[in-house]
């Protein structure tokens, strides 16, 4: 069985292909990775993907995207795009075709990954079980679940991200008033995401009346606003960098533990993205912990869970090829 697995993210749609068999389950046979706001559609993307290669026929096709699949469609929340199972399986006479939300791909991924593609930032109670919660900062803030029914995990999708953020301190407050009169809505992936971190960053500039010195202006040209601040934040080279990223892992860590609560994850807490693995010397430190664990009487809960990092940039992307081989029916579309 051959079966076609895509991440569609806001920056990068990654795209795989994979042969199934019962003596492996999935044998990777081509990868490629295209920038997404290169091409106006995901059918532009596999066109090109599909017409540099030879597939063969595609037995099951499933794509985690980043945002809420309703009825088999999305409608892309950092693109703008429409993605329809059925109109995939229309324009590439594929057998079958899934959506699925680009976080519940990473749950479903988990599973498939070994022990060296995770850090732990908290080990929690011993032979913790029960559910799973998994946030992912990157483009936007993914959030997802998975339900522990005694016997295997159930992952399900979740728009978390988008709840009204809720700021605790005159600094946050000040930061929700000028992105409630920016946006409007003020939802925590407007500070937990790489935009989210220049909108920090870009408030405490203007707090303190200053300029970006030339040196990371050009970093910021080059290698894109939100890297060049986490990287002097972690070089500690620029003061304001590292107080920015200091608050960015604390927002970050405090709506951690709010999902964590939410679905009362005492099976383990899971960071993915791409921003968790390249600030992960800001988060072994005790800013992160500190504000995850700090839930007044639920204290004692919040120690008890496993923390983990993700590090593992395909986790998605193996999760849609796991769901295509786990699910034993998927309904024709």
């Amino acid at each position: 069985m051959q079966i076609l697995a895509g991440d569609i993210g806001g920056t990068n749609t990654r795209l795989a292909l994979y042969q199934s068999s019962s003596e492996s389950p999935l044998n990777l046979l081509l990868q490629e990775t295209y920038p997404s706001r290169s091409y106006d559609s995901i059918e532009a993307v596999l066109h090109r993907f599909l017409t540099h290669t030879s597939t063969g026929e595609v037995d099951r096709a499933c794509f985690g995207i980043a945002g809420p699949v309703i009825n088999q469609v999305c409608e892309t929340t950092n693109l703008p795009w429409r993605v329809s199972a059925n109109r995939i399986n229309d324009r590439f006479n594929f057998k079958q075709t899934r959506l699925i939300n680009d976080l519940e791909a990473n749950a479903w991924g988990i599973e498939t990954l070994e022990e060296q593609d995770f850090f732990t930032l908290s080990h929690g109670a011993d032979k913790a079980t029960g559910n799973r919660s998994i946030i992912a900062a990157g483009t936007g803030l993914g959030e997802a679940g998975l339900y522990w029914s005694g016997e295997r995990y159930h992952p399900f999708p979740s728009e978390g991200g988008h709840s009204d953020f809720s700021p605790t301190t005159p600094l946050e407050f000040g930061l929700f008033q000028v992105l409630q009169k920016r946006y409007g809505h003020v939802s925590w992936e407007r500070l937990v995401s790489g935009p989210g971190l220049e909108s920090i960053y870009d408030y405490l500039l203007d707090q303190q009346d200053i300029s970006t010195p030339s040196w990371l202006y050009e970093q910021m040209e080059k290698i894109g606003k939100a890297p060049a601040i986490s990287d002097a934040a972690l070089d500690s080279t620029d003061p304001l960098c590292r107080k920015s990223l200091e608050l960015f892992t604390r927002l970050y860590a405090r709506e951690a533990g709010n999902h964590a609560l939410k679905i009362m994850a005492t099976g383990g807490v899971y960071l993915g993205g791409g921003i968790a693995p390249r600030i992960l010397p800001m988060l072994q430190e005790n800013i992160f912990m500190e504000a995850f664990l700090d839930k007044g009487p639920m204290r004692k809960i919040m120690q008890s869970m496993p923390v983990k990092v993700i590090l593992n940039d395909k986790t998605a992307l193996y999760g849609a090829a796991n769901y295509a081989t786990r699910i034993q029916a998927i309904p024709k579309q």
